[in-house]
């Protein structure tokens, strides 16, 4: 076992050139072969030349994941050159650097990881690969699903959080439209994550600010750490870290959900940083399946194989469920998903309701209003709690003496697995200390 730092070499350069440039670098411990055989008789040559072990397995991801295995490196360093490698080949690298927790550096980038700490209680990390993902849905229902075996706090991260931890006792307390108005009267994003996950889980949920996200998930400024110290002081025994869209906390969780849409591009999956987190992943929930055709959804499913073959993969649909009585009641209907909109509407009126009218323009303020004023004979509006769903729709609802109605968005397996007893297993399995 060497320490230090693991250069990626190719047979493009000559051995003599590669040599050079290792003593240059300098504190090399091995190298990993790429590939290419135009300037080097075979890879023995390299290595008496470098005078370090040179790794050279099938193919150079398991290669690197060897050397990395085997070796305390400080930092791999690229000194490959196309064609050998492309840009795909250096994403999965860096993907498998940072899972790795060790920078990657070429001639002209540099990739560096957060250091993942560790939670003193048991911690399932629920991770998006982007926004609108279904992800807060999600969590919500697998807080809901963990209630059964323990008593989880959920620990959020949003570009709208609040600056300081924020506590919400979902378990006791009774979130209603005028609070939450109320709230966004104040100057608070009252459908932040924290307030969305204590109303549609009832737990207890700790709301915290992040700023700015980087390629692989981390964000650039946030109060996470302020946020687990407060939720390992309470009597709770299994925190959720719930990420904000692909950013998630900078914590080694004991086990990881992914969540990520059957509608985002293949290329999130299986390029870029995909990788790195999709072998996090336990469990990946793939939402609104029902959407794709059943080859996008096998290419889906065969890219997730194809880098975690142990991740047990679910198709699922989010159903819309409402936080209150719907049955016999004229609705407004607001979401932020055009697409998801006549689905929610048909399963809102198998519910006993009315839809009569509708618009998905809830993240766009200037839209909504219009909306809104348009809406008429109505008796409440059903509203998802995200975008602007407390400032504007809440008071416009309120002010007409209109009730208000919050959706939650619960995923529903359309592939005949089942998510819940997958999440329970999970669940187990962290609690058992058997991860």
């Amino acid at each position: 076992m060497g320490k230090g730092r693991l250069v990626l070499i190719d047979g493009e350069h000559y051995p003599d050139v590669t040599a050079w440039a290792v003593r240059k670098l300098g504190d090399v411990c091995c190298a990993v072969f790429l590939g290419g055989s135009e300037k080097i008789g075979d890879v023995g040559e390299l290595e008496r030349k470098l005078g370090v072990a040179v790794y050279l397995d099938g193919d150079y991801l398991s290669s690197l994941r060897r050397a990395l295995a085997e070796n305390e490196i400080t930092e791999v360093v690229d000194l490959s050159d196309e064609p050998v490698l492309d840009y795909e080949d250096r994403f999965r690298i860096a993907s498998l650097c940072m899972l790795h927790g060790v920078p990657y550096r070429g001639a002209d980038f540099r990739f560096t990881p957060r250091r993942l700490k560790r939670t003193r209680k048991p911690s399932l990390a629920v991770i998006g690969t982007g926004k609108r993902v279904g992800k807060t849905a999600v969590s919500g229902f697998i807080a809901r699903t963990l209630k059964e075996i323990a008593r989880p706090v959920i620990v959020t991260m949003g570009r709208g959080g609040p600056a300081e931890p924020e506590l919400i006792d979902g378990e006791k307390f009774e979130i209603t439209p005028e609070f939450l108005l109320r709230l966004a009267e104040s100057g608070k994003h009252a459908a932040s994550d924290h307030f969305e996950d204590a109303l549609t889980s009832r737990v207890t949920t700790i709301g915290c600010r992040r700023c700015g996200g980087g390629m692989a998930g981390f964000s650039f400024f946030d109060v996470i750490d302020e946020g687990i110290r407060l939720a390992e002081s309470l009597p709770n025994d299994l925190i959720i870290l719930e990420g904000s869209g692909a950013t998630f906390p900078a914590y080694r969780a004991d086990g990881y959900i992914l969540i990520t849409s059957a509608k985002g591009k293949l290329d999130f999956i299986r390029g870029y940083f995909g990788p790195f987190r999709v072998s996090l992943a336990d469990i990946v929930v793939v939402t609104m399946a029902d959407s794709a055709s059943e080859g996008h959804l096998r290419a889906l499913e065969k890219a997730v194989r194809s880098i975690n073959p142990d991740a047990d993969v679910h198709f699922t649909t989010l159903r819309s469920r409402p936080l209150g009585d719907v049955s016999g009641k004229r609705l407004g209907l607001v979401m932020t998903s055009g697409d998801a909109l006549p689905r929610a509407g048909e399963w809102l009126e198998k519910l006993g309701a009315e839809v009569v009218c509708a618009s998905a323009n809830l993240s766009k303020r200037g839209p909504l209003m219009r909306d809104l004023e348009a809406f008429s004979g109505i008796d409440a509006v059903a509203v998802e709690l995200k975008a602007a769903a407390v400032d504007v729709v809440t008071r416009w609802a309120l002010e007409r003496g209109i009730e208000v109605i919050y959706l939650d968005n619960e995923p529903v397996n359309v592939d005949g697995k089942d998510l819940r007893e997958a999440v329970l297993a999970l669940g187990r399995s962290i609690l058992g200390g058997g991860r």
